[in-house]
């Protein structure tokens, strides 16, 4: 009995200290004709396959990026990087503008019609429009 309390007290330790993932939102301007966006129209964009909105990326070692690529493209981040420099090289589009974090994607919606980025869904507001909300 002694081992499956200690089991249990370090299981609950353990699962304390992994960070919960927040909750990813696509965001574009709210000017932009889009009300809502299926999980493939999302990933037109971010995988340059579509250049009708301009994607806002996050830095390449953003737990948020991951996550976002791998529930929205069903990529990881280095497989996404991979194809973008592929696009890039053949002269076929050019990479995702980087910025910061959340709150310099929300800018950069903010400020471009034709922008579309992803962010914690806790630092919405309205200066951006929530299009998607990955599962």
């Amino acid at each position: 009995m002694n081992k499956l309390l200690k089991a249990a007290v370090a299981a609950a330790i353990l699962g304390a200290s992994v960070p919960a993932l927040a909750e990813v939102v696509v965001v574009v301007n709210p000017k932009a004709a889009e009300a809502t966006m299926t999980k493939d129209q999302v990933a037109q964009f971010f995988l340059g396959k579509s250049s009708a909105m301009t994607p806002v990326d996050q830095p390449e070692d953003a737990a948020i990026r991951g996550e976002f690529y791998k529930k929205v493209t069903d990529k990881d981040a280095s497989q996404a990087k991979a194809l973008w420099s592929k696009l890039v090289f053949t002269g076929k589009a050019t990479m995702p503008k980087e910025v910061a974090n959340s709150a310099a994607v929300k800018a950069a919606v903010a400020a471009n019609p034709k922008a579309i980025g992803y962010m914690e869904k806790s630092a919405v507001d309205g200066t951006v429009k929530v299009v998607y909300t990955a599962p």
